[in-house]
């Protein structure tokens, strides 16, 4: 039996748990987060501000950012600053660069975490519910990266781009998302290459099953399988996706351009992840092929 992985959860522990990472590692950079409020895009926030970097967080809910920032600035020597924006809104992107170009004169890393989604089986989704996580997951990313690509390029300058995706094998009951996400890794792919003369690094991290705030949106029954979608038979956590950023797009991961690199415990080369409760027909289908794989022996 394998020891029990604990991992950070709130801010107080987020300042305080233990990195690979040297201390320094970040000194001088800009660090721009969206979807920094909880999740992901908060350990990303807080591992970014520890390792020296000046870390603003964006989001749609002010409290959620005041929260991370005001916990990050509370510890000596971390800076933090917040933007509230929709990025699905494009003169809200836009603004909320120029503020950070006009405060802090630009950007060194960019992480697109913000997204969202809802279980549901694909043959109901309405034409909003579609529109609504498309237009998040695929149009607000592109805003992010094309506003910061094309600040780059005007200042001639290099930026490291990181976006947050999804498992490509495997992931049932959220399609819209993972459509979405396929565009975002695709447009990656042909970004890197375009982008690259103008040293601009443009990578994906593709998660698999993490704890995070939202999982509440799952049905708990789904929830409680989600450990064994992978041989390691445990849920990753944030702060494991935290530092595979700082790693790609910090000095670690200089020569890495245009890969999607999944976490997700081995869960591609094993199973399968349901986000609504698995339906009878495929239950019945795996109890059948186990059944006739036993009275085959």
């Amino acid at each position: 039996m394998t020891k029990p992985v604990t991992f950070p959860s709130t801010n107080e522990e987020l300042m305080v748990h233990e990195t690979v990472f040297a201390p320094g590692l970040l000194d001088g950079k800009v660090v721009f987060v969206s979807g920094g409020g909880s999740g992901i895009g908060r350990a990303t926030a807080w591992l970014s501000a520890r390792l020296g970097a000046t870390v603003i967080v964006g989001g749609r809910t002010e409290e959620k950012l005041l929260k991370v920032t005001g916990s990050i600035n509370s510890q000596d020597g971390l800076s933090a600053y917040y933007q509230t924006l929709d990025v699905r809104d494009r003169g809200q992107v836009e603004a909320a660069f120029e503020e950070i170009y006009g405060v802090h004169g630009g950007i060194d890393i960019l992480v697109n975490s913000a997204g969202g989604q809802f279980p549901q089986p694909s043959i109901d989704y309405t034409e909003k519910g579609w529109h609504s996580v498309i237009n998040t997951n695929l149009y607000g990313t592109w805003n992010m990266m094309d506003v910061a690509a094309k600040r780059w390029k005007q200042a001639e300058e290099s930026g490291s781009i990181i976006n947050i995706v999804v498992v490509g094998q495997g992931l049932h009951g959220v399609a819209h998302t993972a459509a979405a996400r396929a565009g975002v890794v695709t447009f990656s792919e042909k970004a890197s290459v375009e982008w690259a003369p103008l040293n601009i690094r443009v990578n994906c991290i593709a998660p698999g099953a993490i704890r995070t705030e939202g999982w509440e949106v799952y049905p708990e029954s789904a929830r409680a399988l989600y450990p064994k979608t992978n041989p390691l038979m445990r849920a990753g956590s944030p702060w494991e996706i935290a530092e595979a950023v700082i790693f790609l797009a910090g000095p670690g991961g200089k020569f890495i351009n245009g890969e999607t690199l999944v976490i997700d415990g081995g869960g591609q080369h094993w199973g399968e992840i349901w986000t609504t409760n698995k339906p009878d027909y495929y239950i019945e289908a795996s109890r059948l092929w186990d059944s006739t794989e036993e009275s085959d022996e």
